[in-house]
């Protein structure tokens, strides 16, 4: 998902929690994993996955500092030693939590980025890596009261987040654009638009308890999700036609 504009009054918060920054991939205080990823049984899938979902939980209640491997072991009934096993450590599990349980649009731009797409079907897959999520329940919300506590207790994986996975998915919307309104690059008005489109999304996330006190119903069973998908791509349809429109000479 997107990055939001970090503000001043935030920047209390950061120092006060500068003490449970992540070690830098990399370096000798966090060794990075083997470059082979671990072969797992369908059972060994299973107990990562439900390490993850936990962990997502706590971590999202107490935030990274607060929350021990041992006491994630414990409320997922595993051995602590499994933690090191599928994460190397509590950082690599709390970098894994951040990205894995719900998938991430920003790692699926194949999804979207294909040359032979009608902008339709560009706008659709995109939209999607944001809706399916939301059919998962509780996991959705603690999910995005993660990525908020990040924001405000930053461990560094939000810096590395925005390199690696939101960059790449914001230059393949780009390319989306420009082929479908005939543009040999991106300007600033096309960014605009390409956040303007990708907020239709993260709205979704963020307002969704407002959105349940309004109108639960509208995104309440997994066919109300696929409706408001749909809608949505409608909406972004409009905003990238009246685009082209404004660009056309008058």
């Amino acid at each position: 998902m997107t990055s939001s504009a970090r503000t001043t009054p935030l920047s209390s918060a950061r120092r006060a929690a500068g003490s449970a920054r992540l070690p830098v991939a990399g370096t000798a205080a966090e060794p990075l994993p083997p470059g082979e990823p671990r072969k797992q049984r369908s059972d060994g899938v299973e107990a990562r996955q439900l390490l993850l979902h936990t962990a997502l939980r706590l971590f999202s209640e107490k935030g990274f500092a607060k929350t021990s491997t041992r006491e994630i072991a414990l409320a997922a009934s595993a051995n602590i030693a499994s933690i090191s096993y599928y994460f190397g450590d509590k950082a690599g599990l709390y970098r894994a939590v951040l990205t894995d349980p719900l998938g991430s649009p920003d790692a699926d731009a194949a999804l979207f980025d294909q040359s032979h797409f009608s902008l339709r079907q560009s706008l659709q897959g995109l939209l999607v890596g944001f809706t399916e999520p939301l059919k998962q329940g509780d996991l959705a919300q603690q999910c995005m009261r993660l990525h908020f506590r990040e924001m405000l207790e930053p461990t560094g994986i939000w810096e590395q987040q925005v390199g690696s996975r939101i960059k790449p998915a914001h230059e393949a919307l780009l390319r989306v654009l420009c082929r479908h309104l005939g543009l040999p690059q991106a300007d600033d008005d096309l960014h605009r638009l390409a956040f303007s489109i990708v907020g239709l999304g993260i709205h979704l996330f963020v307002g969704h308890e407002v959105m349940q006190a309004l109108k639960p119903e509208l995104a309440g069973t997994p066919q109300a999700i696929d409706r408001y998908t749909e809608r949505l791509v409608d909406y972004a349809l409009a905003m990238a036609h009246s685009e082209a429109l404004r660009r056309q000479p008058v």
